[in-house]
């Protein structure tokens, strides 16, 4: 017998176990689950990642518990590294034990350690009531604290989450979630005992509860659409906070350009509405930028952008909804979204158009002033490149949370002849003043003056045309970015779709 066939029997055996674990919950049940218009858990990694790059680990545990109802590995997405675990709702509704705990640690330990993004894809039913006792066992959640900041974590919210395994979400950078989607700190039955109330899966934490609130950012139709935009949104990212943003190759959508349409975009007067997402397609690289949490805080978009083939995050106030004002949802969105931009070194360009900071009963019940000082201070303690465009207006705090004030740190500044600054519009002066006619008709001469006597004390760097809007922008941000990083060889910009 040779040394290789007394391996035979040890080997077979292993195949099988293997193979059992790839079975998941059972043909039924998996059979149950694509019925719903799902992928199971190990269809979802084959389709997020890069094909054939997936490498698993802790097939084992669990035992008889096929991988204890989570499939954790590594593979690529892009070609960069990733780690990546799914819930395995087939599996006792993916659930979490001692195991599958421990696996849920080493996931974000390897990440952290090896600095390259997490990312968890969530539906399961929290702890499993198997009666184990954890002890002293580090719960998962501990580790997956230590992702802030270092490494970009993603999650994806695919059916019902609840509990322990939830709470991966509200701590991740960026979470998504498919219409089929829910998440909860308890599910309904729970819920009926605790509480008394009657409720559904999806009136307790579905797409219509979970955005509004702000525990995910985004929704997506179907799970194949939302791994695909977990895939575009760390397209934007580099590996790691130890690591810079990648630099995509010119062609003819990076180079310079004048911005013409702008002058029918943004209108010169105040009072009249435009929509920012339009003046986004123009100055950037191309139309098919990312925008965080659309639904929430609408009067600021956030978004991520390429300019010159550089990855960049976008803070720019949204004239349609309440004429631009910052209310405090807005500000609690942009100050997570300047946090993680400021974390993984993307710059951070600021595009202002707003009468200040929303005002009335309302928003100060809503602690409209809290959320301002929150994106005040992160916008102010951001380390990254920031740039800032003042298109029309930009007064009071609501100029100051969008970084137009000086010695900010910005390496770039400008605005639009004409653009209106101050601790208020005329209008609102006027009438808090009351002020008769002429004074009136002098504070709105004042306030059309305002940018020039603010350039010419050095408020701004340049006031620039609208046509000149991308290239002021793409050519201070390669000044600014040149002392910053050794420049790594460029990579193509096709976004690999499985």
């Amino acid at each position: 017998m040779t040394t290789a066939n007394t391996w035979n029997e040890t080997l077979d055996d292993l195949g099988r176990r293997r193979a059992r674990v790839l079975e998941m919950g059972g043909p039924d049940r998996v059979a149950k689950h694509r019925g719903k218009g799902k992928l199971d858990a190990r269809a979802r990694i084959e389709r997020l990642l890069d094909p054939g790059t997936f490498q698993e680990f802790g097939t084992l545990v669990g035992g008889e518990v096929a991988a204890d109802a989570i499939v954790t590995g590594s593979g690529l997405i892009n070609g960069v590294p990733v780690m990546v675990g799914a819930e395995d709702f087939t599996t006792l509704a993916g659930s979490i034990a001692p195991g599958s705990n421990s696996k849920r640690y080493r996931l974000a330990e390897l990440a952290v350690r090896d600095k390259v993004p997490l990312v968890m894809l969530l539906e399961g039913a929290g702890f499993r009531p198997t009666g184990d006792h954890y002890g002293r066992t580090p719960t998962d959640l501990l580790a997956q604290a230590q992702c802030s900041g270092k490494v970009p974590m993603v999650t994806g919210v695919l059916g019902p989450s609840a509990g322990h395994g939830a709470l991966v979400a509200p701590v991740a950078d960026f979470s998504i979630m498919s219409r089929q989607g829910c998440i909860f700190t308890a599910g309904p039955p729970v819920v009926k005992v605790s509480t008394g109330e009657d409720i559904s899966k999806e009136d307790l934490g579905g797409p219509d509860v979970a955005l509004p609130s702000g525990v995910v950012h985004n929704v997506a139709e179907t799970d194949e659409d939302v791994l695909d935009e977990i895939r575009r949104y760390l397209s934007y990212f580099p590996p790691s906070a130890w690591s810079y943003p990648p630099v995509y190759l010119a062609d003819e959508t990076t180079g310079p350009r004048a911005t013409p349409e702008l002058l029918d975009i943004v209108s010169r007067d105040n009072v009249q509405s435009y929509d920012m997402r339009a003046v986004l397609d123009v100055v950037f690289d191309g139309t098919d930028w990312f925008e965080v949490q659309p639904e929430r805080g609408t009067p600021i978009i956030c978004a991520l952008a390429h300019l010159g083939g550089h990855p960049v995050a976008v803070v720019a106030n949204q004239p349609q909804v309440l004429a631009g004002s910052i209310d405090a949802e807005a500000a609690d969105k942009a100050a997570h979204f300047i946090m993680v931009a400021d974390s993984f070194h993307l710059p951070i360009i600021f595009l202002a158009d707003n009468p200040g900071m929303l005002p009335g009963s309302e928003s100060e019940r809503e602690g409209v002033l809290r959320s301002g000082a929150r994106m005040f201070v992160a916008q102010t303690a951001a380390t990254t490149l920031k740039l800032h465009v003042t298109l029309r207006k930009a007064y009071g705090f609501g100029s100051m949370v969008m970084s137009l004030i000086g010695f900010d740190g910005q390496a770039g500044t400008f605005a639009y002849p004409g653009a209106t600054m101050g601790a208020m519009g005329a209008a609102a002066l006027s009438n808090a003043s009351h002020a008769e006619a002429d004074l009136a008709a002098e504070l709105r001469d004042m306030e059309l003056k305002a940018s020039y006597h603010s350039a010419e004390h050095m408020g701004f760097d340049e006031l620039i045309r609208p046509e000149e809007t991308r290239n002021v922008l793409l050519r201070s941000l390669q000044r600014g970015l040149y002392g910053r990083q050794t420049p790594a060889a460029p990579v193509q910009r096709t976004v690999i779709i499985p």
